[in-house]
């Protein structure tokens, strides 16, 4: 039993599997997005998608096609680097993942219920309050597709490099620097743009600590389990609490 459990962490962790369990996530919050928001023109995303989005848009390209074919590429790449894991490919792992991730998402919402009130309070002007039920679900998934992509992946990744270097390589202190400092920043963004929320202490306190549990799961769990964890605990806040 112990050898199995090391084995299901250790496999889950990497790249193969992290890109897979988080690949229904991008499927379905861009489908999710174009069945909910058919004028184009008016399309609501999640703020970490709009930026690269607008990076792509400076090109003249259509940003859903560039994305699309960024994750194709991206996917055999993976495909390839992993080819000899994705031989012994697990595919029992999936729903045991998807459940791991459901676990840490109860046990943040349990922990954060008496800061709900506070935190997630929706006045009849915030904008997010005029979305749909459909809209909503697509915005969860998406949150937890590329706020875990963006804050965890790429800035905690960098961030430990960087740390890395001003403390003389001494791994713990790189990482508890990177962590921090990600969960300050994860924290921040969301008081920024048109569909940003007012800023208060309470919730930015309770979304630092979020951010730093978030960091937390991605170091231990890697991106996949981060990701749906993030997703299906938006999914509770919105439709549950």
């Amino acid at each position: 039993m112990e050898n199995t459990l090391k084995t299901y962490f250790s496999d889950t962790k990497n790249l193969l599997y992290s890109f897979l369990i988080s690949l229904p996530l991008f499927l379905a919050y861009e489908l999710l997005i174009l069945i909910s928001q058919p004028d184009s023109s008016q399309i609501v995303r999640i703020s970490v998608d709009s930026w690269f989005k607008s990076i792509f848009s400076l090109f003249g390209v259509n940003t859903v096609s560039i994305t699309l074919l960024i994750v194709a590429l991206f996917g055999m790449f993976i495909l390839y680097k992993e080819r000899e894991q994705l031989r012994e490919l697990r595919f029992k792992y999936f729903p045991l993942m998807i459940g791991e991730s459901t676990i840490y998402a109860v046990l943040v919402t349990l922990v954060a219920t008496f800061f709900v009130s506070m935190v997630f309070a929706i006045s009849a002007n915030d904008p997010i309050s005029s979305l749909t039920g459909l809209q909503k679900f697509a915005l969860s998934l998406g949150a937890g597709l590329y706020e875990e992509l963006f804050f965890r992946v790429i800035l905690v990744s960098v961030l430990i490099l960087v740390f890395q270097k001003v403390f003389n390589n001494k791994n713990w202190a790189a990482i508890t620097a990177a962590v921090v400092l990600s969960a300050f920043l994860f924290s921040m963004v969301h008081y920024v743009g048109s569909m940003g929320d007012p800023f208060t202490l309470s919730s930015f306190t309770y979304r630092f600590v979020f951010g730093l549990i978030l960091n937390g799961i991605y170091v231990w769990r890697g991106f996949g389990i981060a990701a749906w964890t993030h997703a299906l605990y938006d999914l509770m806040v919105l439709f549950v609490l």
